[in-house]
C-alpha cells in the first residue's frame, strides 16, 4: 500500500491547484509506476497518470538509429516531445489533453492513449530523467511543482528490476546482464540527479529538501 502520508502530501498539492504537476523519479526498478499509480488510485479522479515512457522512440527508429540493444537510455526517448506535452498539461485550457502511453505487451507507445479532461487537478508523472539538467531534459524540472526521487537501495532494485525483465520474458541470464549492464549505466546517470529533488525517499527514512 502507498505510504499515507505521501498520499496526504499529493493530496495537499492538488487542492493548491487549480492544476499542479508531481514527478516521481528514479532508477530503473526503483518502485515509480507502483507509487505513482498507488496515488493517482487514491485521489480518484481529480488525478492522472501520464508516465514518461510514452515518449519512448518506435523500435523502426531506434533500429534506423543503431540504438536498439540500449532502448531505455536518455536518447532513446522524445525528451523535447515530452517537455512540450508538459507544458500543455501545466498550461491547461477547456480541453482534453491526450498523452501517450507505452504498452509493454507490444514494447511500443501507443499515441492518444491516456486522456486528460480539465477536470484534472494533480497530474502524476514518472520516469526515470525528470531531473537530468542537460537540454531538453532541463525543461521538465521548472514545469513540475514538487518531484519525488525514490531510491529503495540497489540490491531491492536491482532485484526488483531482474524481475520485471524475466517477466517480460527474458531468460534469467539476459535479465541478469540487461540489468547490471546497460540499466545500471542509466542508473548511474540518474543518481546522479536526486540532489534536484523536493523529496528523496529511501527505506525508513525520507530527506525533504
Amino acid at each position: 500500500m502507498t505510504d499515507p502520508s505521501l498520499i496526504a502530501r499529493a493530496r495537499a498539492l492538488a487542492d493548491a491547484g487549480p492544476r499542479q504537476l508531481l514527478g516521481i523519479a528514479g532508477a530503473p526498478g526503483a518502485g515509480k509506476s507502483t507509487l505513482a499509480a498507488g496515488i493517482v488510485a487514491a485521489l480518484g479522479d481529480m488525478a492522472a497518470l501520464v508516465p514518461m515512457d510514452g515518449f519512448h522512440l518506435a523500435g523502426a527508429e531506434l533500429h534506423r538509429l543503431g540504438r536498439q540493444a540500449r532502448k531505455g537510455a536518455i536518447d532513446t526517448f522524445d525528451g523535447a516531445g515530452y517537455v512540450a506535452l508538459l507544458r500543455r498539461l501545466r498550461f491547461p485550457d477547456d480541453a482534453t489533453v491526450y498523452a501517450p502511453e507505452f504498452r509493454r505487451e507490444i514494447e511500443e507507445p501507443v499515441a492518444g492513449a491516456v486522456p486528460v479532461p480539465p477536470s484534472v487537478r494533480l497530474v502524476v508523472t514518472e520516469g526515470n530523467y525528470l531531473l537530468v539538467p542537460e537540454h531538453p531534459w532541463d525543461g521538465v524540472r521548472p514545469l513540475l511543482d514538487e518531484v519525488w526521487f525514490l531510491d529503495p537501495g540497489e540490491d531491492v532494485r536491482l532485484r526488483r528490476l531482474t524481475e520485471r525483465h524475466v517477466r517480460y520474458g527474458r531468460d534469467l541470464a539476459e535479465a541478469t546482464a540487461r540489468a547490471y549492464g546497460p540499466d545500471q549505466v542509466n542508473a548511474e546517470r540518474i543518481a546522479a540527479t536526486a540532489g534536484r529533488a523536493d523529496l528523496v525517499l529511501r527505506p525508513g527514512s525520507s530527506v525533504d529538501r
